[in-house]
C-alpha cells in the first residue's frame, strides 16, 4: 500500500486496513486507536464517527478478514469448476502457502486468544466465521466424494491449526514443513476408506 494509495482511499477503508494489519503485526490488545489513527493519517473523531468503538473495529476487522477468506473459496471454484476433488487439493496447497506466509498465525485464532471475555463482540462473530469455514470444508469434502466428510474437514482443519501454531512457537522449519504430505496423505486415506 503506497502512501498515494493511503490518502486517495476513503478514512473508513483507511482505518480498516490500517487496523487489520496492526492488529496482525501486533495483537488486538497491543494496539491502541492514537496509534491506529496516527498511522492512518486521521483522528480520533473520524474513527468514532465510522466505528462506535475499538470493539466494532475489531469485529469489523475481522469480517473483513472472513470476506478475504470467502474470495478464496470462490478463487478455487473459478480455477477448478466443477472438479471438487481438485478444489480440495488447491485448498491443501493454498493452506501451505498461508503457514508461509508469515509467522502470526490466523487473526481469528490470535483474537480469539487474546479476547477472553465471554461477552466481548468479536468472539461470538469468531465463532460463525469459524463454523462457516468449517461447513465450507465440510461440503467441498462431501462432493469431493469424501465418505465421511465431516471427519475429513475436522481432521484437515485441526491439522491446519496445529501447523499454524508450529510455524509460530518453532518456526517454519519445523513440523509445520510436513503438512502438504500429511493433508494428501489424509485425503487419500479417506478416499480408500470411502471406496472400500
Amino acid at each position: 500500500m503506497t502512501d498515494g494509495v493511503v490518502e486517495r482511499s476513503r478514512p473508513r477503508d483507511r482505518i480498516l486496513e490500517t487496523a487489520r494489519d496492526m492488529f496482525h503485526k501486533h495483537g488486538i490488545k497491543g494496539v491502541g486507536v492514537d496509534a491506529i489513527t496516527e498511522a492512518a493519517g486521521t483522528n480520533k473523531m473520524t474513527l468514532y464517527r465510522h466505528f462506535e468503538s475499538k470493539d466494532e473495529l475489531i469485529v469489523e476487522c475481522l469480517r473483513a478478514n472472513a470476506a478475504k477468506a470467502g474470495a478464496m473459496w470462490d478463487a478455487f471454484e473459478a480455477e477448478f469448476p466443477g472438479d471438487k476433488l481438485a478444489q480440495l487439493h488447491a485448498w491443501v496447497r493454498k493452506a501451505a502457502a498461508m503457514l508461509n506466509a508469515d509467522g502470526r498465525g490466523c487473526d481469528m485464532a490470535n483474537a480469539a486468544a487474546e479476547l477472553t471475555e465471554p461477552d466481548h463482540p468479536a468472539r461470538l462473530v469468531i465463532k460463525e466465521l469459524k463454523e462457516a469455514q468449517r461447513e465450507r470444508l465440510v461440503t467441498l469434502c462431501r462432493d469431493a466424494g469424501i465418505g465421511q466428510a465431516e471427519l475429513l474437514a475436522d481432521t484437515l482443519s485441526l491439522l491446519f491449526e496445529g501447523a499454524r501454531v508450529s510455524v509460530q512457537t518453532v518456526g517454519a522449519e519445523g513440523p509445520s514443513t510436513q503438512f502438504v504430505r500429511m493433508a494428501e496423505g489424509l485425503i487419500v486415506s479417506f478416499r480408500g476408506t470411502a471406496a472400500g
